[in-house]
């Protein structure tokens, strides 16, 4: 069962109705137009995944309409479009919609579901494109070069600590998005084998723990240096786990080696 962290209470609770199969609707409020919005978009769109993965039903709303350059943002960082939720009654789509919101904007909210708090992303170095002397917060469209870095960047700090990136995040993250991509493409070459029931209890229970991204990382990282995995089913672990990342793992599929 996927239990996340209630803000309201510090516990962690179900993030899904009981009945298995059932509807959740999940609202994310994004706060303005800059990066910690696009960190509350994708966590939302993580919870969406991570449910679906669980066999439940996830319905992911906005409370308000996006700026154009979040919502360009949010689609080249694969976040699944969002229904906007104006109108609808806090406990529309199940017994209580849960809440992604930045740190400091949950408070007035007058549902009865858990709220899932998003700490701030900040760009920690100079904005992309800038001059020297140049320093404040890089515009969203200067750090969509490689969306899917930017994305794996995100998802590799825990969503309750401030995400600094800087461009020596970003380009870890592209070296790392390119070693996995190649490898995949490779261990595809080779007979299909099944998820080892090991790691998939392992990715699981990463997921099901307050979406705890970064062991789910470290999962696929000891995968890929494990000796005792077949190629097949490092391909097939790697395409499983993509279902909640969206990173794009398969995508140099059939590239000459």
């Amino acid at each position: 069962m996927l239990r996340i962290l209630d803000a309201r209470t510090g516990a962690p609770v179900p993030a899904a109705p009981a009945r298995r199969g059932g509807l959740t609707r999940i609202e994310a409020r994004a706060p303005g137009p800059g990066l910690t919005s696009l960190r509350v978009l994708l966590t939302a769109d993580l919870l969406a995944r991570a449910l679906e993965l669980n066999g439940t039903q996830a319905w992911p709303t906005l409370a308000t309409a996006l700026p154009g350059e979040l919502r360009a943002a949010a689609d080249a960082l694969a976040v699944r479009p969002f229904e906007e939720a104006r109108g609808l009654a806090p406990g529309a789509g199940g017994p209580g919609a849960v809440l992604v919101v930045a740190e400091g904007e949950g408070a007035a909210w007058p549902g009865d579901g858990p709220v899932v708090l998003v700490a701030p992303a900040l760009w920690a170095g100079r904005p992309p494109g800038a001059g020297e002397a140049a320093c404040g917060p890089a515009p969203l469209p200067a750090l969509l070069a490689d969306p899917t870095a930017l994305r794996l960047a995100l998802l590799r700090v825990p969503r309750g600590q401030t995400a600094r990136l800087d461009e020596a995040a970003l380009g870890a993250a592209a070296e790392r998005l390119a070693g996995w991509r190649g490898a995949v493409a490779g261990w595809a070459r080779s007979p299909s084998r099944p998820v080892p029931e090991a790691v998939r209890a392992r990715l699981a229970r990463a997921w099901e723990d307050d979406l705890d991204t970064l062991e789910f990382l470290d999962v696929l990282g000891d995968v890929e240096a494990d000796p005792e995995v077949p190629d097949g089913a490092r391909f097939e672990t790697f395409a499983y786990a993509d279902r909640l990342l969206a990173l794009d793992l398969a995508r140099d599929l059939g590239a000459p080696a």
